[in-house]
């Protein structure tokens, strides 16, 4: 894979600025944590050579200063809220979370329930955590948040909140997801510090919209094509111009929340410290972007592939009309189509030909190989078969799996388990292709190539199964497909 993005620079720069405003805000800084911590895969796709853990990484630099708040909304508890990506109710989550932070080194003090408001689906998991070691705060509703600032600044506003005892200079507030409540609990914890005398502040660590690229730059395109669903718009931040004069780059929700921000700040303490959101921001990877047309590629591959999940997800029954309207337009303003994925193309090209399912794979070098379906195999088993056996040097025309052991897993399949595909899939080939790897150096050269395929680009023209894409993601490919159901 080609880099783009300067990943020890990342680190270096961003724990010093950091840093810097724990300094500005006399050594105690709430900082809440925007998208994701050690998993961040969204990043590392747009940004070639970010590491998915980079942000904890970096944060690691600061341990010893730092501990950790996980936050998590009543309302996501009571509606079992599960994250895609993971598969895990967000209550489930904040215990992987703590697991996966102490594990680095971090102190995680404690779990804060946020839109607390009686629920007992709330209660019984607080008794859960408490049972378990682990310190619980509520922090209330409160009626007219954000608008009604007299209400908000007040006992019965945050003062109302358990208030979280930390002992860090830094705080780190973080979620299993967005609408959790991380940004009232620190504007919470900024209150009820001030009532005891510790004048405490506040910041954001959003590493996207990128406040230093320009507005319809792709790698700004491709996190509103991430955010689609929710609806967010990037836009130059008029309070910074204002103020500054100079252009920066933020996204509607900050913009629209500055207001309301500068009034609770002004409350509390009797001026505001930021004069736009954007100052607000510690992000410096924008200034960690070494090839710039890298990142710029990467990104519109990404948001192809928004796209095409957005589809599947259409195709699947969601009513999701909206979020793929978003996408296409912003297709449109970069002035690509999903031709542009040369993959894509070339599977629909041998679709035409075959008229069959048929999937294709961009290598690393630019070749692109392409798979149909068989009555022994589907179309990306027989894709991978295909790529590692190009990888590996061996010749096209050789069966790496023998008919006469498929036929019996097909009749496994089908009379005793009772499906009603017999083609075996990714995960089947590769058993197959490791226990003949046991006499066969071939497959064994096979077998060898898997770790080659990651970073790389493939499509398919049918949906695939949850077992084959699961295969791919571990694989480390970027894989879409055609909103079109199975044949």
């Amino acid at each position: 894979m080609k880099y783009g993005f300067d990943n020890e620079k990342y680190i270096r720069i961003q724990s010093e600025h950091i840093k810097e405003r724990i300094a500005k805000f006399k050594g105690k800084l709430y900082l809440e944590m925007g998208g994701k911590l050690f998993d961040d895969h969204h990043a590392s796709r747009v940004l070639p050579g970010f590491q998915p853990d980079s942000k904890l990484r970096m944060l690691k630099q600061l341990a010893g200063d730092a501990e950790i708040l996980i936050v998590i909304s009543a309302l996501d508890i009571e509606k079992n809220k599960v994250r895609q990506d993971l598969g895990l109710t967000y209550d489930e989550d904040v215990l992987r979370l703590r697991t996966e932070f102490q594990n680095r080194g971090f102190t995680v003090s404690s779990v804060v329930v946020t839109h607390y408001n009686g629920q007992k689906s709330a209660d019984l998991y607080r008794q859960r955590l408490e049972h378990m070691g682990i310190k619980v705060y509520y922090h209330y509703t409160i009626e007219g948040y954000p608008n009604n600032v007299a209400l908000i600044d007040s006992d019965e506003g945050f003062g109302k909140d358990d208030y979280v005892e930390t002992t860090h200079p830094l705080v780190i507030v973080t979620a299993p997801g967005p609408g959790s409540g991380k940004m009232a609990v620190c504007l919470s914890q900024l209150y009820n510090e001030h009532k005891r005398g510790i004048e405490a502040g506040y910041a954001k660590f959003e590493t996207f919209p990128v406040w230093s690229l320009p507005l319809k730059h792709p790698v700004n395109v491709a996190y509103e094509a991430a955010t689609a669903d929710l609806n967010d718009v990037n836009m130059i931040d008029p309070f910074h111009m204002e103020a500054y004069g100079e252009v920066a780059i933020n996204y509607n929700r900050d913009v629209e929340i500055f207001p309301v921000l500068n009034a609770i700040f002004e409350g509390i303490y009797g001026h505001c410290p930021y004069k736009s959101p954007t100052d607000m921001g510690v992000n410096m990877v924008g200034f960690c972007i070494s090839d710039d047309e890298i990142c710029s590629e990467a990104s519109k591959q990404e948001i192809i592939r928004r796209y095409y999940t957005a589809l599947n997800k259409l195709a699947g029954g969601a009513m999701n009309e909206g979020e793929v309207s978003k996408i296409s337009l912003l297709l449109q303003q970069l002035k690509i189509t999903t031709d542009y994925r040369r993959c894509t193309v070339a599977a629909k090209a041998r679709r035409e030909e075959n008229d069959v399912p048929c999937s294709a794979i961009e290598l690393e070098d630019g070749h692109i190989i392409t798979a149909s379906s068989s009555p022994l195999l589907g179309t990306c088993a027989s894709l991978l078969l295909n790529a590692t056996k190009h990888l590996a040097g061996i010749d096209h025309e050789l069966k790496l799996i023998p008919q006469a052991l498929i036929e019996p897993i097909q009749k496994t399949k089908t009379e005793y388990l009772g499906g009603k595909n017999p083609r075996l899939h990714t995960d089947e080939v590769l058993v197959a292709l490791s226990v003949l790897s046991q006499h066969d150096a071939n497959c064994r050269r096979a077998l060898a190539m898997l770790p080659e395929l990651r970073g790389c680009q493939a499509h398919s023209t049918v949906m695939l199964s949850e077992v084959d894409r699961k295969i791919f993601k571990k694989l480390g490919i970027d894989l879409t497909c055609d909103p079109i159901l199975k044949d």
